[in-house]
């Protein structure tokens, strides 16, 4: 089930944001996730997310910032179960267009955005890391084969 992320589910997302951003992004140390840990729990708590709940148990979460994702992460066990799939329909259905910012070297997460219908609009660097990242964006009413055009 999908839902409005509340107030008890946010030890779960930060957990799973956490060994998600560290599993995901082994060219970045660890220390940087652990660093920004207390800020990005802040800003969760005040953003918009959503939650894959199953079982009583937080699976995954996707946060929106407007039309930008500003994060879809799921838990190591709950992976390639189509949870990121579910999350990422969900906020579709509520929005006409989303861009996103994966890492360059993310490769398991850009083919699964590009899966899903993203199309890389730019590259740049993030300020932050100094790491290469694409800039994505997907359109309501576009099939793949018209974003690439």
């Amino acid at each position: 089930m999908i839902r409005n992320m509340r107030e008890l589910d946010l030890e779960q997302v930060m957990k799973i944001w956490l060994e998600g951003n560290s599993q995901a992004h082994r060219f970045i140390d660890r220390a940087y996730w652990e660093m920004k840990f207390e800020p990005v729990r802040e800003a969760v708590r005040k953003a918009e997310v959503y939650v894959f709940e199953e079982k009583g148990k937080v699976e995954g979460f996707i946060g929106l910032d407007g039309e930008y994702v500003s994060g879809i992460f799921v838990a190591e066990e709950a992976r390639s179960r189509g949870v990121g799939r579910d999350l990422l329909n969900h906020v579709k259905a509520l929005r006409p267009a989303l861009s996103l910012n994966v890492y360059e070297k993310n490769e398991r997460g850009v083919r699964f955005y590009q899966r899903e219908g993203f199309v890389i609009q730019e590259q740049d660097t993030d300020p932050e890391t100094g790491e290469s990242e694409f800039v994505m964006r997907w359109e309501a009413g576009r099939t793949r084969r018209s974003q690439d055009r």
